[in-house]
């Protein structure tokens, strides 16, 4: 059980990784000083006082670049490779005893995946907010994604199974919200003059 709790929580990490990346390393780094989480020796510089003032001045930027109208779009071209690195990085750093090739490959497809998706999604919806209202609801969309990041996060290391259920369910809305979008777009498409 030990060990579906520990992958549950680099998951739920990745997920929150797709909504912001340096928000969930940030609240990792500060769960391993505080004492409720270990990393294993290869992935310790995560919990470093280093890694805190290196995240903590990447998760300002972040979080401020979101807010300025048309950086928001461009942060998100580099946010979605960068939240799939690091969805990988944190799902690696929970799955312990198995060998370097299981490790990286479960991570890339289940952390990195996660993460990516749920960044693509996040693109998606943010496009879909900007086009509706011209980029006046991008400030909230933007806070709403800076809360998802840290309830994600802290879900990931309190409650990582009800963490995954919550991730599930916003991956489902997610994909139905894109799909009635392409099938009403799809239908648009194919009326005759």
């Amino acid at each position: 059980m030990e060990t579906i709790l520990s992958i549950a929580v680099g998951i739920g990490l990745a997920a929150a990784c797709g909504f912001r990346v340096f928000v969930p390393l940030l609240i990792l780094n500060l769960a391993t000083l505080g004492g409720a989480l270990t990393l294993p020796s290869g992935f310790a510089w995560m919990g470093s006082h280093y890694a805190t003032v290196g995240f903590s001045v990447a998760t300002a930027a972040e979080v401020i670049g979101y807010y300025v109208p048309w950086f928001d779009h461009v942060l998100d071209t580099i946010a979605t490779p960068a939240a799939i690195a690091a969805g990988t990085l944190t799902t690696a750093a929970f799955l312990t005893d198995v060998s370097p090739f299981f490790k990286w490959t479960a991570a890339l497809i289940a952390g990195g995946g996660t993460a990516g998706l749920i960044q693509a999604s996040t693109v998606f919806l943010r496009a879909k907010s900007s086009l509706a209202t011209g980029g006046a609801a991008n400030p909230l969309f933007s806070t709403m994604e800076n809360v998802s990041a840290v309830v994600t996060a802290i879900l990931a290391i309190l409650l990582p199974l009800v963490c995954i259920v919550l991730m599930l369910i916003f991956c489902v809305w997610a994909a139905r919200k894109v799909i009635r979008f392409f099938l009403k777009k799809n239908k648009v498409g194919t009326k005759s003059p």
